[in-house]
């Protein structure tokens, strides 16, 4: 049995990508072509748009904030799109940052990105939570993302993983994919040195880790995060897992 593609190598998305595959919960592996993560979806090709609707996507959460989608609203046909808004504070920290001509380096930039990330598991916990709510709801072919697929998208597909059971090191490899597809937008911030870039526009394992160490550090671990702040208890798993684990 061949096995499918986890990029699906769309023209007007360089990140979309299917997290199936993965052994999780009991030695299950994570159905193919249920979960996708993907950058944003503005930019799809009719070619695109028809391959998506082959695949029975009928759902999209988008993470992305509200100015961020304004210009760059993702419309398609059949689909319903689920906006869970978290504005991209790293972004106009940078801005504001470069503006008042402070000189930022590369390692001040990866401080800025865990501070995020640190956010993720305290303060937008509330989004994450209503993207289970969706996962529980049925197994209909769903697709998160934000504008680079990689920190939001990146998280929320760390905590997804975990919930099925799949262990850190192997979700720790699938956020690590953006790297290798993800392609920077050719207009960027022209303050920005190249260095600050690279740490803006590429993800690092230490990002992931520091999220992760929160939630163990601030919440007693995965298990404990997952059901007393997103709800994701014992019995919520197990649904996750009959919707998303291949059957024993």
């Amino acid at each position: 049995m061949q096995i499918p593609t986890r990029s699906l190598n769309l023209s007007g998305a360089t990140n979309f990508r299917d997290l199936g595959g993965y052994v999780g919960q009991g030695g299950r592996t994570v159905q193919w072509r249920r979960l996708f993560r993907s950058d944003h979806l503005a930019a799809l090709t009719p070619e695109d748009v028809a391959l998506l609707s082959t695949l029975g996507v009928t759902r999209v959460c988008d993470f992305r904030g509200a100015a961020e989608r304004a210009p760059l609203a993702c419309a398609l046909p059949g689909v319903v799109v689920h906006s869970l808004a978290i504005e991209p504070t790293v972004v106009q920290r940078v801005k504001a940052l470069l503006e008042s001509g402070h000189r930022l380096t590369a390692q001040e930039t990866v401080r800025l990105m865990q501070q995020t990330y640190r956010a993720f598991v305290h303060d937008n916990a509330p989004r994450f939570a209503e993207l289970f709510g969706h996962l529980l709801e049925s197994d209909a072919p769903l697709v998160f993302h934000c504008t680079a697929g990689k920190d939001r998208t990146g998280f929320a597909a760390a905590l997804i993983l975990l919930a099925l059971g799949v262990p850190r090191p192997v979700v720790m490899q699938d956020y690590l994919l953006t790297n290798d597809l993800y392609r920077m937008p050719k207009a960027s911030p022209g303050l920005a040195s190249q260095e600050v870039l690279g740490v803006l526009w590429r993800v690092q394992e230490d990002f992931l880790d520091t999220a992760l160490h929160t939630v163990e550090a601030d919440y007693g671990g995965v298990p404990r995060y997952l059901e007393q702040t997103l709800g994701v208890g014992p019995r919520e798993q197990q649904r996750l897992a009959a919707l998303y684990l291949q059957a024993q």
